[in-house]
């Protein structure tokens, strides 16, 4: 799932590690403007809806986190 996400991702910022903990927000990867197309990106490719209580930095700040988020949404 990591590396799915990190070819999502990187259609954003070709920059984007691939390191499941490399630090996305922080390390200047992405911003809050970049989440908003990640997110749909994320409820395309995995046919999740992801909940306002999803969309915060800490979810967002690792390919690791983002990962977690989207198993929690699979599993409801």
């Amino acid at each position: 799932m990591e590396e799915k996400i990190w070819h999502l991702l990187r259609e954003i910022n070709e920059e984007i590690p691939n390191e499941a903990t490399a630090e996305l927000l922080n390390g200047g990867y992405i911003d809050s403007f970049a989440i908003v197309n990640i997110v749909a990106a994320l409820e395309e490719e995995f046919e999740i809806e992801l909940e306002a209580e999803d969309i915060i930095p800490e979810n967002f700040n690792t390919i690791s986190a983002i990962a977690n988020v989207v198993r929690l949404r699979q599993g409801n």
